[in-house]
């Protein structure tokens, strides 16, 4: 395994740290407070390739390995959760199937306008009022064959980057044991974007219920096999989860290094506040579980770069790093004190953000059952 970085990946997170630190992090907190995407910085990502990671160079990405993925989206946390996860849906669960199941014609429609930053992002629509976990048996969104064409009627929920995205990934159900994926233009007439959810953290990253009403698009947008939908799906949230892993891991690293700074530039008693060992040790704590998680997502991306089975360590590195996150986060506040619970200190912040990564892409709980599974298959 690869333990160390290679000359080029070190290159990459150097660019990237400092694109970031320069036009996502001074926005972050007027991103969280206005709930405005940060397009400004996302156009300037189409020309970094920041916009098409794994997307081949043919089709104007970055062709980047999986490693150097997951550096790139842990950078992005690090500036900005909410940026960090619309940029990490639309490449990972937006133009992720589209890559690993598209056809050539629908490569060369969809993937340069979706990399250039010209244009909008890509997005995929999974969840629904009945369908979370369950998507096998809890997908109600159907598309009818008609002709040459598909007729699209249902309701998803939770759909990320629903309103600022040009394509939608849409899982469907074909026949009454098939679900397949299709994609369909957002601008296409019949679909109604409901407003943005109200959500405890990740303000900037807009999230929406998203309504199908005879929606119609070509029979040519199916995604990949009929009937392989949930095949597909699986696929890529085994993916997508290496993704909120890194995230989880840039906001826990922007977390602990405000912690670390506050510890000593506070004093109490006559003496910086780091020089009491119950703030020495949660702090130890939190270099040492980043570090460990940290490579646990790396694991993951090189065993996804070599083509190996990957699920069990996907759920893993997820598991352990979103988890992390939110401890390191907490411990974070903890730090600052009262300060740490004002929207004044960017701890707050990281720590209403994080609270997702446990949630989204699988919950804890289901990426526990997925590791049961495969250990005692």
């Amino acid at each position: 395994m690869q333990f160390e970085l290679n000359a080029e990946q070190r290159a990459l997170r150097d660019v990237v740290h400092d694109f970031v630190a320069a036009e996502l992090r001074p926005r972050a907190r007027h991103t969280d407070e206005t709930g405005e995407f940060n397009w400004p910085a996302t156009r300037k990502m189409g020309p970094l390739g920041l916009l098409g990671l794994e997307v081949p160079e043919a089709y104007g990405g970055a062709a980047l390995d999986a490693i150097s993925v997951a550096i790139v989206i842990e950078e992005l946390g690090w500036g900005c959760g909410s940026t960090a996860l619309a940029i990490a849906a639309h490449n990972g669960l937006g133009l992720g199937p589209l890559v690993a199941f598209g056809s050539e014609a629908q490569k060369r429609e969809w993937l340069p306008r979706l990399t250039s930053g010209q244009g909008k992002l890509a997005c995929l629509s999974l969840t629904e009022p009945g369908a979370g976990s369950d998507l096998k048996g809890g997908v109600k969104t159907r598309a009818v064959a008609e002709g040459d064409s598909w007729i699209i009627d249902g309701a998803k929920m939770w759909m990320t980057n629903a309103s600022i995205s040009d394509l939608m990934v849409v899982l469907c159900r074909t026949d009454r044991d098939a679900l397949s994926h299709i994609l369909v233009p957002s601008d296409t007439p019949g679909i109604t974007i409901g407003p943005p959810e109200k959500k405890m953290g990740l303000h900037g990253s807009p999230t929406h219920a998203v309504t199908f009403d005879e929606v119609r698009v070509p029979r040519a947008n199916l995604l990949g096999g009929e009937g392989r939908g949930l095949a597909q799906t699986l696929a890529t949230l085994d993916s997508g989860r290496v993704g909120i892993g890194a995230l989880a891991l840039g906001l826990a690293q922007a977390a602990y290094e405000e912690a670390l700074k506050y510890a000593q530039q506070r004093e109490a008693f006559g003496q910086p506040i780091a020089n009491f060992q119950a703030i020495q040790w949660m702090l130890a704590d939190a270099a040492t579980e980043i570090e460990a998680a940290r490579l646990m997502v790396h694991k993951a991306a090189w065993l996804k770069g070599l083509g190996r089975p990957y699920s069990q360590m996907a759920s893993m590195a997820k598991l352990f790093a979103t988890e992390v996150s939110e401890r390191v986060c907490r411990n974070a506040i903890q730090i600052h004190g009262g300060f740490g619970y004002s929207s004044e200190f960017e701890v707050e912040r990281m720590y209403r953000d994080t609270r997702l990564m446990t949630i989204g892409e699988g919950t804890s709980e289901i990426q526990r059952l997925v590791i049961a599974r495969h250990l005692l298959s």
